[in-house]
């Protein structure tokens, strides 16, 4: 049987056991600790965000950040309808309502709609989610909720690496979120970050993080709060994975490059744009085409053990928000329809990339 290659697969740095074993020797592998400490000023040392709390999810964070902006019951909150679902149900967490927002041709959330969304429901915060490694048109986005005056906050789950202008997706809003997931450009198998300029706002979701805990001897809780704060353990994964970053960025890059050269020739691909002034990290290669289904593309590599996958499902699809409010203009359902995820692994051999593009081209050739 022929090795899988798999979509997003763990890449390792080749330090990660050395740095376990230091947290083993501790004995210190409950949530906190050193590496904690080290893996978040490894994140802001990165990206330049000032302040930032280490979590067990992506999610988590985000719901952390609505925690904080005051977010509750009667609330509405902008998303982006082109997304993963981590990215928006910490909405209904809090009891808001989701409003979502249809992309442009960039296949990001698209600042007009989101304007005239504002306007129409004026909401408390916006959540924009960065897709597939790309980077939206945050300038923009973030000069809007600053006139109308709107929080945002940037869902960088899948961009860490991503710059627009060189300066890192995740610090243009209020608050941001990175994500360590399994098939992440960087994982701690799981975890997430929440960073922000505002000290006083990271604090109180470090506090939340924590079950709440009051400073006292004894366990005082004057509020509710929540277990989210990640492990020394997974921090020490964290800390060795961010040491290598930058080669897993260029590595990404280039994969995306090769897949261009190959298949860009024919008339019915197009690939995910990268708006000028920003650097993509390119967690995922995603195209779309215009003619052949993508299911058999799909179901082709399938048959020789290569995982790949569609693109999102627009929230505004789902069953589960068939009731919600959606400015929508047809780009994300179009992008879902014909588009697909290709592997994408920073380990991938040329030999690999090549074996993709031969079975894509002996379906759309």
């Amino acid at each position: 049987m022929n090795r899988r290659i798999f979509l997003s697969p763990p890449h390792m740095s080749g330090k990660e056991q050395a740095y376990i074993t230091e947290v083993f020797e501790s004995n210190y592998i409950a949530p906190l600790g050193v590496f904690v400490d080290r893996f978040e000023e490894s994140i802001k040392t990165y990206t330049g965000a000032k302040h930032a709390v280490a979590t067990t999810t992506g999610t988590a964070a985000i719901h952390l950040a609505l925690r904080v902006l005051g977010v509750g019951v009667g609330d509405k909150v902008l998303a982006s309808t082109f997304t993963f679902i981590g990215s928006v149900t910490p909405i209904l967490y809090q009891g808001a309502t989701p409003v979502f927002v249809d992309s442009n041709e960039t296949w990001q959330i698209d600042p007009a709609l989101m304007e005239q969304a504002i306007k129409l429901h004026q909401p408390k915060v916006a959540i924009v989610t960065h897709l597939f490694g790309q980077v939206a048109q945050i300038d923009k986005i973030a000069e809007i909720c600053k006139t109308y005056g709107v929080y945002l906050i940037e869902d960088a789950a899948e961009s860490l690496g991503a710059t627009l202008n060189e300066k890192h997706t995740g610090i243009f809003g209020d608050m941001g979120v990175y994500s360590f997931n399994g098939n992440k450009i960087l994982t701690t198998s799981g975890g997430g970050m929440l960073v922000s300029e505002n000290e006083t706002w990271i604090e109180k979701a470090r506090f939340f993080a924590t079950q709440a805990r009051e400073d006292a001897f004894h366990y005082e809780h004057e509020t509710y709060g929540y277990n989210y704060r990640m492990s020394n353990v997974l921090a020490a994964i964290g800390v060795a994975q961010m040491e290598v970053i930058e080669e897993r960025v260029a590595r990404r890059r280039e994969i995306s490059d090769f897949y261009q050269k190959r298949l860009s020739k024919y008339d019915e691909v197009t690939f995910m744009p990268e708006i000028k002034g920003s650097r993509a990290s390119r967690w995922l290669s995603a195209l779309m085409f215009d003619v052949n289904e993508p299911q058999k593309v799909i179901e082709a590599l399938e048959a020789v053990n290569i995982e790949s996958r569609p693109l999102w499902k627009p929230m505004h699809l789902q069953p589960l928000f068939k009731d919600v409010a959606v400015m929508e203009n047809g780009v994300s359902q179009y992008c879902f329809e014909r588009g697909i995820c290709l592997p994408s692994g920073s380990a991938m051999s040329d030999e690999d990339l090549s074996h993709v593009c031969d079975v894509i081209e002996s379906v759309i050739g």
